[in-house]
């Protein structure tokens, strides 16, 4: 395999197209709590850049030895991220509306919360296995080290606005924010049907 334009290219794009859903989750996050620290916001871009990567890289491994049994557990995909992301967003949700603010803060993402989340944007991702393949395995992790980046790009961005809107949104922000991810869960749900 060559390094070349296409393959950055492709690596690229892939890592943008699979961070939409990252991107999403992480502006309900910066709605969640519009007073995040900039270390903070870095913290959970990671998360989901890690998981961006490792999932394509367990999809490459099951290719690459038991590629029968990650066929069955393709089906499930979509009803795992439906579940998590139902799950984490109705429990914004829930606090969004029981719960009062202070000074702009609602319900703070925690470590848990951020993990499943991680997986959850990213369980779909494990298909990309498929898609890499060909690769050899340097290829395979330098692809996942750019989806990673991508991924980590965008979902700083998604954090930063989502705090910018979550100052001005105040008490509604959990609300909107466990609604979006709700939303993302169907999506990704629906997405899989057609």
């Amino acid at each position: 395999m060559n390094f070349d334009f296409t393959f950055f290219a492709q690596s690229i794009l892939l890592g943008a197209g699979l961070a939409m859903d990252a991107f999403s989750v992480s502006l309900a996050n910066g709605l969640n709590e519009p007073r995040m620290k900039v270390r903070k916001m870095c913290i959970i871009a990671a998360i989901f850049a890690f998981f961006q990567a490792l999932m394509p890289m367990i999809g490459w491994v099951c290719v690459h030895t038991v590629v029968q049994y990650f066929h069955a557990f393709e089906k499930l995909i979509p009803w795992i991220a439906l579940g998590l992301l139902g799950f984490i967003g109705g429990k914004m949700l829930y606090e969004g509306i029981t719960q009062k603010c202070e000074d702009g803060e609602c319900c703070k993402v925690c470590l848990t919360a951020l993990l499943v989340q991680g997986v959850a944007t990213s369980i779909d991702a494990l298909s990309v296995g498929f898609t890499i393949a060909e690769y050899g395995w340097i290829e395979a992790l330098l692809a996942a080290a750019i989806i990673a980046l991508v991924t980590f790009i965008i979902c700083v961005v998604g954090v930063y606005i989502g705090t910018r809107a979550g100052t001005k949104l105040a008490g509604k922000a959990g609300i909107l924010g466990g609604s979006i991810l709700i939303f993302i869960g169907f999506w990704i749900f629906i997405k899989s049907w057609f």
